[in-house]
């Protein structure tokens, strides 16, 4: 017997048959039952995320110790960096973004009364190239290079400061040194992991001969989150990236964090925690769904970056395809009916989450997305099913996000903290940020205070912001009105 939702998508006409002048407003009675049951997996109680937050802050306090730290899932490598822009920082700074499938190349001039001036470009890594060689990737990272210092007529023979924003997993063991620990996003260029890529890339530019650059820093697009936000509010101290991959990096105190070789007399470091890998282990098996494990079995890194692969934009539009598959092929939607299109591994974006969630009233979004998609004349009831299942998907996102920055706040036990947040599904999920806000609020300590700030270029602007504070703190006349974290 058909329950009385299928009942009214049976009776309820195909948008053909709809006059969309005649507006409506969401009906989420007639998502059916059967479609609620089978998400049911997909939602995450607050009992499930404070189990998930224990293990998750025993992750992150092993990967801060010495003894604990090579075994440690969540590796919560030490980046060097110790100081926060002060306003003092002058000059002309270049930054490389490398974190995707395309890199930025920017340059940034830094002035008197907060003069604030960027110019720039990007540039595409072609496919072949982030699967081949890695002495090709920096080939072509620096050809880039030379041609932006060449368009843009800056001294090519004069040494111009560099900050590396490398948004990979990474071991520092220098400000200027890192070694790269595995691919993530799609990339698996040979020769690269478990070299450093400071080198490779000096190595790349050096081949060429018609350019000096003197690369100051190499950070995490975290990291740099925080340096843009810092720039502007100093009680940064967490940043989180939720775009492509998702990341978070924090400030941690000098002792807590054991591997920290640096500067001991400064309180403190940031720590860039890799917490994509959490769950790696098998600490995240009790929430992964079928989906989850279909997508994690058919990556480039099968069994690594679980945590990732269930939050990120690289995989959110994947994991709304696959469950539409199987919902359609056990005659819940569609009547059973897919386009190739729809079985097509990758053909639903991300993007696609974002404008269905986002559509007003009328489901015309949804009905556009899924014409897009080869699904024509989909019922209301259709509509209303896969609104939900992007809602599900989107809210498990924001609610692991929310319970991984929880976490960090409450072992910071921080009274006030502002947390820096950048990433394309942040920016453009119509309600990442409400959902974000709401579950971290109920799972941090009641006496901590935070709130969300978004990031203005973090992965550029922050590079370059390092490589200014390396260059202003190198020049005692500067260091008046020094801000240490």
């Amino acid at each position: 017997m058909r329950t009385k939702p299928e009942m009214m998508g049976q009776l309820r006409p195909a948008f053909s048959e709809l006059n969309l002048s005649e507006g409506f407003e969401f009906d989420t009675e007639i998502v059916t039952n059967e479609i609620k049951e089978d998400c049911k997996s997909l939602l995450l109680s607050n009992e499930q995320l404070t189990t998930l937050m224990k293990d998750m802050d025993g992750a992150i306090r092993n990967g801060l110790r010495k003894d604990t730290n090579p075994s440690s899932i969540v590796k919560c490598y030490v980046t060097y960096v110790q100081d926060l822009p002060n306003g003092t920082e002058r000059g002309k700074f270049l930054a490389l973004d490398l974190g995707g499938t395309n890199f930025r190349v920017l340059l940034i001039e830094l002035g008197e009364n907060n003069y604030f001036h960027m110019d720039s470009e990007i540039f595409k890594v072609p496919t072949h190239i982030q699967t081949g060689k890695g002495s090709e990737l920096f080939d072509h990272i620096a050809k880039c290079l030379a041609e932006f210092i060449k368009k843009h007529n800056l001294d090519s023979k004069k040494a111009l400061p560099l900050g590396f924003t490398f948004s990979f997993p990474l071991r520092q063991v220098g400000l200027t040194k890192g070694y790269l620990n595995s691919w993530t996003k799609g990339f698996n260029c040979s020769g690269v992991v478990d070299e450093d890529v400071v080198r490779l890339l000096k190595e790349a530019i050096k081949r060429r001969k018609d350019v000096e650059i003197d690369v100051c820093g190499i950070l995490n697009d975290t990291t740099g989150t925080i340096m843009s936000c810092a720039w502007k509010n100093p009680n940064t101290k967490i940043a989180v990236i939720i775009g492509t991959g998702c990341n978070a990096c924090y400030v941690e105190k000098v002792e807590n964090a054991e591997l920290f070789d640096g500067d001991k007399s400064k309180p403190h470091v940031i720590v860039n925690t890799e917490w994509g890998a959490f769950g790696d282990d098998g600490k995240l098996d009790a929430v992964r769904t079928k989906y989850d494990r279909e997508i994690d079995e058919d990556s480039l890194n099968p069994g690594q970056q679980r945590f990732e692969k269930m939050i990120s934009g690289m995989y959110m539009g994947e994991i709304v395809r696959l469950a539409i598959v199987d919902l359609a092929n056990q005659n819940k939607l569609f009547e059973g009916r897919l386009s190739e299109k729809m079985k097509t591994k990758g053909a639903f974006g991300t993007s696609f989450v974002s404008d269905i969630e986002g559509d007003k009233a009328n489901y015309k979004e949804t009905l556009k997305v899924l014409n897009e998609m080869g699904i024509n004349d989909p019922s209301l009831v259709d509509c209303a099913n896969v609104r939900y299942i992007c809602e599900c998907v989107s809210r498990r996102s924001a609610h692991l996000v929310s319970a991984g920055l929880a976490t960090l706040l409450n072992k910071m036990d921080e009274k006030s903290v502002t947390i820096g947040v950048d990433g394309s599904v942040y920016r453009f999920h119509p309600y990442f940020h409400k959902l974000m806000v709401e579950k971290t609020k109920q799972l941090t300590k009641s006496d901590i205070k935070f709130d969300l700030m978004l990031s203005e270029d973090g992965s550029g602007r922050g590079a370059a912001l390092v490589a200014a504070v390396a260059v202003r703190d190198e020049l005692p006349s500067m260091t008046n009105g020094f801000s240490a974290i």
